[in-house]
């Protein structure tokens, strides 16, 4: 782990003790897991403290576990240090619920609509919490595991294959 990058864990680490679950690195990337009732403190810190001002990404996965199925991702840049952390946090499948990052990069909305509207995650406090791929009605969450590879028959119109159909 790069000198730098050290320094942002353990002030991490030292400013939140127990909500850091864990620190982890993959492929020279730093993943920090949080509590995920602390996500939004840390993410201020992140962006205030140490200086990771953008939100490069934001997604979410569904690890389909028993306990904490759903995983949400936040890609940190800081263009002054040139460094790139990831924070991670986990909610349940029973109440997938988490606070929107909207408060603190307004560009996290566009995400966080997405990983509502693929896996059901809702987002506290979003200010626009519509879906943004699938139609309003549509009833399922289309990147959870459990959903079916060919999709839900009848769940939505699809154009004909048939070049005969009217």
């Amino acid at each position: 782990m790069k000198e730098s990058l050290e320094k942002v864990v353990q002030a991490a680490q030292t400013k939140f003790g127990d909500t850091v679950l864990g620190v982890s690195e993959y492929a020279g990337d730093v993943i920090i897991l949080v509590n995920s009732a602390s996500i939004l403190d840390v993410l201020r810190f992140m962006k205030e403290d140490q200086h990771f001002m953008y939100l490069a990404d934001m997604i979410a996965a569904d690890r389909f576990t028993s306990t904490d199925r759903f995983e949400v991702i936040y890609n940190l840049v800081s263009l002054r240090d040139q460094l790139r952390i990831f924070i991670k946090t986990r909610c349940s499948e029973d109440h997938p619920t988490l606070p929107s990052a909207t408060t603190i990069w307004k560009g996290a909305s566009w995400h966080e609509r997405e990983a509502y509207d693929m896996f059901g995650i809702v987002f506290d406090g979003h200010p626009d919490p519509r879906r943004i791929f699938m139609p309003e009605d549509f009833e399922y969450f289309p990147l959870r595991k459990e959903f079916p590879l060919i999709g839900i028959p009848g769940s939505l119109d699809l154009p004909s294959t048939n070049p005969d159909a009217e």
